[in-house]
């Protein structure tokens, strides 16, 4: 159990900065940023890849990464899209 959240917390980080970095906000956001938005990301690209017929996260694996980078990207561009609207 505290194996997978480890796990998880590392693929959540990972996902968050390859993110981060496509979307030119790395250096605003340090590592616990990262996580969040990686874990965050994750969960909305599960969400998205399963209303259009594709697998969501499905363990640890290359597929769960590029979802798990897709929501983040996602959710970067909607946090922008908030911040430059307030």
């Amino acid at each position: 159990m505290l194996v997978n959240i480890i796990l998880w917390v590392i693929l959540g980080g990972i996902a968050g900065w390859i993110a981060s970095m496509i979307m030119g906000r790395d250096a605003q956001m340090g590592a616990l940023a990262n996580i969040i938005v990686g874990i965050v990301g994750a969960v909305i690209g599960g969400f998205l890849a399963g209303l259009l017929g594709l697998p969501g996260t499905t363990g640890f694996n290359v597929w769960t990464l590029l979802v798990a980078v897709a929501g983040a990207i996602i959710l970067l561009f909607l946090a922008g899209l908030i911040r430059r609207g307030a």
